[in-house]
C-alpha cells in the first residue's frame, strides 16, 4: 500500500490560492506549512523595467527559497510538511526574464542549492488561464503585479503548463482553478483537501463533482 506523502509542494501562477491551500492542508494533516518568502526588495524595480533588477530579483528569490526549505529540515520532520512553492519553479521565471549571461550564473547557484534539498513526494499544480490571472491582478490596483503585460502572463502560463507536463521527479496532481475556486469557495477547498488524502500515482487530474 502506498504511503501518504510526507512532503507536499503546491505551485502555480500568481493569485491561484497556493498559500491558502498550503496553510489549510497543513492544518488538516496536523503538519506544518513552509511559505514562500514574499519580501523581495527588487521586485518593484523589475516591474518598472529597471536595468539589472530581473537578475537581482531572481537571485534574491532563489537564495531565500533555498534557505526557507533548508531551515525547515524536512527530512528530519516527524509531521507532514506542506510548502506553497516548488523550488524547481524558480527556474521558470529565470528563463522568462534573464539574459543568457545571467542565466549561466543563475544555473550554477540553482544546481548547487537543488542538490542539497529533498524532492517533494507530491506536487500540486494549480492551473489558471492568462485571462483569469489578468482579471485577478487588475482587480488589485495597489499591486505592482497589476502592471504585468498580457504577453508576460501568457508566457508564464505556458511555462507552467510545459513544466508540469514533463515533471516526473514526484507525483503530480493538476487542479484547474477555473473548475475549482479554492480562494472564494470553501466547499471547493474542502473537496480538494479531501482528494489530497487519497493516493496519487504519476500525473493525475482533480475533477470535482459536477464538472
Amino acid at each position: 500500500m502506498k504511503l501518504a506523502p510526507h512532503y507536499i509542494a503546491i505551485d502555480g501562477p500568481l493569485r491561484v490560492g497556493k498559500t491558502k491551500l498550503a496553510t489549510e492542508l497543513a492544518t488538516h494533516l496536523r503538519g506544518r506549512d513552509v511559505l514562500d518568502p514574499d519580501a523581495n526588495p527588487h521586485l518593484r524595480g523589475f516591474y518598472r523595467g529597471r536595468q539589472g533588477s530581473a537578475f537581482r530579483s531572481q537571485m534574491h528569490s532563489l537564495i531565500a527559497r533555498y534557505h526557507k526549505l533548508l531551515n525547515a529540515r524536512i527530512t528530519r520532520s516527524h509531521v507532514p510538511v506542506v510548502a506553497d512553492f516548488l523550488l524547481e519553479k524558480d527556474k521558470l521565471f529565470a528563463y522568462l526574464t534573464l539574459e543568457d549571461e545571467e542565466l549561466e550564473i543563475y544555473d550554477r547557484y540553482y544546481e548547487f542549492f537543488r542538490e542539497q534539498l529533498p524532492m517533494p513526494d507530491l506536487a500540486v499544480y494549480l492551473k489558471a488561464s492568462p485571462e483569469a490571472l489578468k482579471t485577478r491582478l487588475t482587480g488589485d490596483r495597489t499591486s505592482s503585479e497589476a502592471t504585468m503585460s498580457d504577453a508576460f502572463l501568457e508566457g508564464m502560463v505556458q511555462a507552467f503548463d510545459h513544466f508540469f507536463s514533463r515533471f516526473k521527479a514526484a507525483d503530480v496532481l493538476i487542479v484547474d482553478t477555473a473548475e475549482t475556486n479554492i480562494v472564494e469557495n470553501p466547499e471547493d477547498l474542502r473537496s480538494l483537501i479531501e482528494e489530497l488524502g487519497k493516493p496519487v500515482t504519476g500525473t493525475q487530474y482533480f475533477l470535482p463533482l459536477g464538472s
